[in-house]
């Protein structure tokens, strides 16, 4: 493993807050530095620190990045060394499950829940993301779950993005005579997805019931091609990339097909939605999940829409 660094800095949970949504807002950002936030103590619930992790020694332009996130004057940042560790696990471990419709996400160390009607996922703390405790990812639980309850048919999907593959999962749980699809730019996802599978039950595959699990860059890869067009496409991702493949995600639905997306704060919904709306999508449902937005979207029977690029994710975005 690489040596990793952390930055930490203390301040009360608004100005962390704050700074949290100033770095979704970053479309710039160099994905090598994660951020998350949290309170110091149960008994301190308004002292809150920021901590970010990075995969090299922090430069001066890191620090400035992350100071850059705080509206006024930055705290003081201390800087440490970490042991040669997997960060992103770390990060993970001990995680509470969560109920999101009739799914609940818990990790190996919690039981299976035992209530009626309740599907149960148990994904590891891992290298990939998407265990269900983000608001986005629990919210597209819960829009699947409306969509199922609402009629929609899925006989072909395609999950972009997928991470642990856990939405691409819970499809399959709802319509599970469904093709499916799951994909992620990162090729640490492939073992991760395979692993979450069969602890899941889950068979992979590339016959209906089955996943297949392939390495893309947005929609540009031949088999995701071929699959296409799709009943449902899931993209959980960011809001630049949802706008920059929207005309792509339009041409590889049929008719009358959903598009659920998320990864957007809702002060970025506008713009998703407008280029969705250019996409020849419109919009079926949507929910608010803390700051962020998760939307369902149909393409309007008869519309044609032609993507003037192969669905490749921008530069700026791979890191993603």
């Amino acid at each position: 493993m690489t040596q990793s660094w952390k930055i930490t800095a203390y301040a009360p949970r608004p100005v962390i807050q704050a700074a949290l949504i100033a770095h979704e807002e970053a479309w710039d950002w160099d994905f090598d530095i994660v951020l998350a936030g949290f309170e110091i103590a149960d008994d301190q619930p308004e002292e809150w620190k920021l901590e970010a992790w990075l995969p090299r020694k922090p430069a001066k332009a890191d620090k400035a990045a992350i100071a850059a996130l705080f509206a006024e004057c930055a705290p003081p940042f201390q800087i440490e060394l970490l042991p040669e560790t997997d960060w992103v696990t770390e990060s993970q471990k001990g995680i509470e499950p969560i109920r999101a419709g009739r799914f609940y996400v818990h990790t190996p160390d919690y039981p299976p829940s035992t209530e009626p009607d309740t599907r149960s996922f148990v994904i590891p703390a891992s290298r990939a993301f998407g265990t269900g405790q983000h608001e986005t990812t629990a919210g597209c639980l819960a829009m699947l779950g409306e969509m199922k309850a609402r009629g929609t048919v899925v006989r072909n999907l395609a999950d972009i993005g997928t991470g642990t593959g856990l939405l691409a999962f819970a499809a399959l749980d709802l319509w599970p005579q469904t093709l499916a699809m799951a994909s992620d730019i990162d090729a640490v996802c492939l073992d991760v997805v395979q692993t979450n599978a069969a602890m899941n039950g889950i068979a992979m595959g590339a016959r209906s019931g089955e996943l297949t699990m392939v390495v893309a860059d947005g929609m540009d890869q031949p088999l995701l091609r071929a699959r296409a067009p799709y009943d449902l496409i899931v993209a959980n991702i960011l809001a630049g990339p949802l706008i920059e493949l929207a005309a792509s995600f339009g041409a590889a639905l049929v008719p009358g097909g959903s598009l659920l997306l998320a990864g957007l704060l809702e002060t970025q919904e506008a713009q998703v939605r407008d280029a969705c709306r250019r996409a020849g999508l419109r919009l079926a449902a949507r929910m608010v999940s803390g700051d962020w937005s998760i939307l369902w979207l149909r393409k309007r029977p008869g519309v044609a829409v032609r993507s003037s690029r192969p669905g490749r994710l921008p530069d700026w975005a791979r890191a993603w």
